[in-house]
């Protein structure tokens, strides 16, 4: 029943249908799985003569009367009055009109609403109703918790009410329960057809939570189990790439002296975790998390040494052209200093690669089009996967047809929680770089004022002139959809005229976006690194991979726009050299919340307390912006539940301990099924 597709849901329209089907609802399971974030409380219902001026009630009674009328104001007021058997009352609505035609005398109607008195008159301004067929009628609306649910893509609480109301009260929920009673007592769950009962129509608030605990715990015990069995299944892969790691033991020692720096303790560590992993004949599948400027990418780069020293290839993936030559320009020179230095090749959409240069690199170097074009290498040992967080089973699967089954390192400048990490990424051993290399830059952050404004103008460019320096100014990011993209780009374009043309007509100023050609964006890229150009007006395009050492100022409009993991990722631009940077933030909001929000980020330079402090007041999908589309999204269990997160693991290690996964329960396996958790699914 469950499993039935939204189309069969009666006195539904096609349009509706579309509207469901748009935000992933497709079936009667996906429809209950369809949260809500909050109730509104309906719950006290009180005859019409007990009534009082302000009372929050629900009364319900016969309709008496329908009128629509007119102010001077040409306001136009739909009043209907019923009676309930101890009084009368005027039900008031504001340009409702339709009202007229659905509201008949003597019918029956539930109001919830506010009491409001009109000179001697009792009035109820009404928030929400219901037609009834008599006063007995259970209601959906009124007279309850309502369920309040997200309304997205033009669809309704109200019809997503009905239509919840509906398939729960039309399907059999006996049997979907996933645990055995032993795991329910455990942990103080209550049965899972209650919980989708309740939480969408609770009782009262402690069984609301009570369902939402239990509802949470399932999904966290999903993706938990979900991870496992992805990271059992690596675990029992051979791989033809052991690395000797003693034998070339001096080696690593040069290059790793050769360096510009000394390695933190942090990098020493990862290192030797991320070696340990290659030395084994079971692939390396590793997560590597630091904050901007720890130094992920000479990590990164020792392991492509350590390959290359075993006459293996590296792949290096980027998600961005600009990102991509970054790290071309970055391994070139690492390795710069040192005896017969790996090869390496750039593959862009700009740029190609014949079969001959592939075959004798050590390390490519590319976007996307490393896996998806049709590309032959010569014994991949090691690939590296940057600020992609869900390189999943559909990559892997691209590189078993290419015959390999390499070590896997993937890496992230986005701060995540370690609960969080540990939770969305539990398929992976995670390495972290937690301390930032002693030569960086300090950078300060400042909340600046609108007033201020002109002065900051006048700041930068005593600065320009003075120092030297360079500055970003970034546009507000909105949306990934083309619609508000075309936005950006024009907000950035009329910026990049305002200032070009009044602000700093003297100086050179440029223009970069994300829906310019590659070539264009590595033209103007290449005239900002030679000094060329003084300002670079751009949107987050240049969130991740530009590493310009004069850029030492950073200007971000807009910055309530961006979640403070994003605003960290891009402050990360500057500071790269060894002169004090400044970011510049100003909100187009007066707001106590966002002004809060903004000053929290001003103080603070370490991404994993920005990370917490965004997971706890924003959400999640706030850690990694909506550009991460492979990541699975969580529908009503919280990260920042400890607990939960604690109890499910422990939850899935006994579900395992003496279990294949072959032999899981047919209701667990149909549930990872049904939550079409992708690294999953395709697995």
């Amino acid at each position: 029943m469950l499993n039935t597709p939204v189309e069969n849901l009666p006195y539904t329209s096609i349009l509706t249908i579309r509207k469901m089907r748009s935000l992933g609802i497709k079936t009667y399971w996906d429809l209950i799985n369809y949260f809500p974030f909050r109730y509104d409380d309906f719950t006290t219902i009180s005859e019409i003569s007990k009534a009082q001026e302000g009372d929050q009630i629900t009364i319900k009674g016969q309709i008496q009367s329908v009128k629509s009328e007119f102010t001077r104001n040409r306001l136009n007021i739909q009043k209907v009055e019923v009676f309930d058997g101890t009084d009368k009352i005027t039900l008031v609505w504001f340009n409702q009109y339709y009202l007229i035609r659905l509201l008949k005398e003597g019918g029956y109607l539930s109001v919830s609403g506010e009491i409001k008195y009109r000179g001697k008159k009792k009035q109820l301004f009404s928030k929400s109703y219901e037609l009834l067929r008599g006063l007995n009628q259970e209601t959906i609306h009124t007279g309850r918790l309502v369920p309040v649910y997200p309304e997205k893509s033009g669809l309704s609480s109200r019809t997503i009410r009905e239509k919840i109301f509906y398939v729960l009260g039309n399907s059999d929920l006996s049997s979907i329960e996933i645990f055995p009673n032993s795991i329910l007592r455990k942990y103080n769950l209550v049965p899972e057809p209650y919980a989708y009962q309740q939480i969408h129509f609770p009782k009262d608030k402690l069984t609301s939570h009570s369902s939402r605990q239990r509802l949470s715990f399932d999904e966290l015990f999903i993706v938990q189990l979900a991870a496992q069995i992805v990271r059992n299944n690596w675990k029992k892969e051979k791989t033809g790439y052991k690395l000797n790691i003693k034998k070339f033991d001096n080696h690593i020692k040069q290059f790793i002296k050769s360096l510009p720096f000394e390695l933190t303790n942090a990098q020493k560590k990862s290192t030797k975790e991320m070696l340990g992993d290659m030395s084994k004949d079971i692939p390396m599948n590793r997560f590597l998390q630091g904050d901007v400027g720890a130094g992920k990418t000479v990590v990164a780069a020792i392991g492509c040494m350590v390959s290359h020293l075993n006459n293996y290839q590296s792949l290096f993936m980027a998600p961005t052209e600009i990102l991509a030559n970054q790290h071309y320009q970055t391994l070139t020179e690492l390795f710069s200093k040192i005896k017969n230095p790996p090869k390496i090749t750039l593959i862009t959409g700009s740029i190609k690669a014949s079969r001959e240069s592939l075959a004798k690199s050590d390390i490519v170097i590319g976007t996307h089009a490393l896996f998806t074009q049709k590309l032959e290498y010569n014994k991949v040992g090691f690939v590296v996967i940057d600020e992609q967080h869900r390189f999943g089973v559909v990559q892997r699967a691209l590189l078993k047809e290419k015959g390999m089954n390499p070590h896997l390192l993937t890496m992230t400048a986005t701060p995540i929680p370690r609960t969080a990490a540990l939770t969305l990424y539990g398929e992976l051993d995670l390495s972290e770089l937690d301390e930032m290399p002693k030569y960086k830059a300090q950078t300060k952050t400042y909340y600046v004022p609108k007033k201020k404004r002109k002065k900051m103008y006048l700041w930068i460019r005593e600065k320009i002139i003075s120092e030297k320096t360079q500055v970003f100014i970034i546009c507000p990011l909105i949306d990934e959809s083309e619609h508000e993209t075309m936005k950006t780009v024009k907000a950035a374009t009329k910026e990049y005229e305002r200032l070009s043309t009044k602000v700093f007509p003297d100086l050179t100023v440029d223009l970069l976006h994300g829906r310019m050609k590659a070539a264009e964006k590595e033209s103007i890229m290449q005239k900002f690194k030679n000094n060329d150009t003084q300002i670079l007006v751009s949107t987050s395009v240049v969130e991740v991979g530009i590493d310009i050492k004069n850029a030492t100022i950073m200007v971000i409009e807009g910055a309530e726009r961006y979640g403070l993991a994003q605003l960290h990722q891009l402050r990360g631009r500057i500071g790269r050299g060894s002169v004090d940077s400044y970011c510049l933030i100003f909100s187009e909001k007066e707001n106590p919340r966002i002004e809060s929000r903004l000053k929290f980020f001003s103080k603070n330079n370490n991404g994993s307390k920005i990370a917490e402090y965004d997971l706890q007041h924003r959400g999640y999908g706030e850690l990694f912006g909506t550009r991460q589309h492979g990541l699975f999204e969580l529908k009503i269990a919280s990260l920042t539940d400890f607990k939960t997160i604690k109890n499910t693991k422990t939850a899935v290690q006994e579900i395992l301990k003496d279990t294949m996964v072959d032999d899981l329960d047919e209701k667990i396996k149909q549930r990872l099924s049904q939550y079409n958790i992708e690294r999953i699914a395709r697995d």
